[in-house]
């Protein structure tokens, strides 16, 4: 069978299966708002209404299902285009030395190794500007792709950066108060059960004037543009993950839960909310991701 007959088949197959589950979905969300008993209970994976304590687990499967070859469908996903989107998300942080990062949801480590590059094109560090990053992920397969990834490219200690790999959730993590000076989650809280506590750990972690940067991919504010992204993403993306990863259902799922996301005025209203002053946001790619950034002040 032709690469072409293949797409068309897996696009056939599985386009009931999104309008069913998108129906689904909708009636989920009418049952949700008319149910608050459910709703203490009941949270999004996708487009599936599953118990809270039963979405951390999910969501670990589906990474340590598609680590392997997540940066591979990453650049299969975006053209390449997520390169240039961590790129400028890292000049939009601007680390200088003596910056002590917490990279969260970091596992593979490409907001790392930018982090590392970017202080070694500042030039050397004078001996008192110690600098150092947490690569913290809840999947510990994520993280092993990342240290692999890191010897190859020769990211270790004698880069003159301190790196550590820490498994770890966003939701409750197990280090001390006011011991970064950065923190960084890239297409990571999304997959949260509970944003808000995400973002009240971020706070209770960073030193005062500390800062919070969060890139995710959000909602483009044209309908006729959302319209094309949505097609894109549904009946494209999971074929894609068939095709090269070997996995449709984790990339359904992936695509689903940018749907179920925050818009950006939503999230930044969280952030603020969790305590954070001077919180902003930017648009890339026409709102296809934004960056949110804030200060604990």
């Amino acid at each position: 069978m032709s690469l072409r007959r293949l797409l068309c088949k897996l696009i056939r197959d599985r386009s009931l299966t999104y309008n069913v589950l998108k129906t689904r979905a909708l009636s989920s969300q009418s049952s949700d708002r008319s149910s608050d008993s459910d709703t203490s209970r009941q949270t999004h994976f996708g487009f599936q209404s599953v118990n809270e304590d039963e979405k951390w687990k999910k969501v670990h499967e589906v990474f340590e299902t598609v680590a392997d070859k997540y940066d591979l469908m990453n650049d299969a996903m975006s053209f390449g285009i997520h390169r240039i989107w961590k790129d400028i998300f890292m000049a939009r942080l601007a680390p200088t030395h003596g910056t002590k990062l917490l990279d969260m949801a970091g596992g593979t480590g490409d907001i790392t190794f930018r982090y590392i590059n970017y202080l070694k094109n500042l030039g050397p560090a004078p001996d008192n500007k110690s600098s150092s990053v947490t690569v913290c992920d809840i999947n510990q397969a994520m993280l092993d792709v990342g240290k692999v990834r890191a010897q190859r490219q020769g990211f270790t200690e004698a880069c003159g950066v301190n790196v550590q790999w820490l498994c770890g959730d966003a939701e409750n993590l197990q280090l001390p108060d006011e011991s970064f000076t950065a923190y960084t989650i890239a297409f990571g809280i999304r997959n949260c059960t509970h944003i808000d506590k995400v973002l009240e750990e971020a706070y209770r972690v960073l030193t005062p004037g500390g800062r919070f940067m969060c890139l995710e991919f959000s909602h483009i504010p044209n309908e006729t543009l959302q319209w094309v992204y949505d097609q894109y993403s549904f009946q494209v993306i999971p074929v894609l993950g068939q095709l090269l990863a070997g996995q449709w259902r984790p990339y359904q799922y992936l695509v689903e839960s940018i749907r179920q996301f925050p818009n950006q005025e939503k999230l930044k209203g969280m952030i603020e909310n969790a305590g954070f002053r001077q919180v902003t946001y930017e648009n890339l790619t026409f709102g296809t991701c934004a960056i949110h950034s804030g200060f604990k002040i």
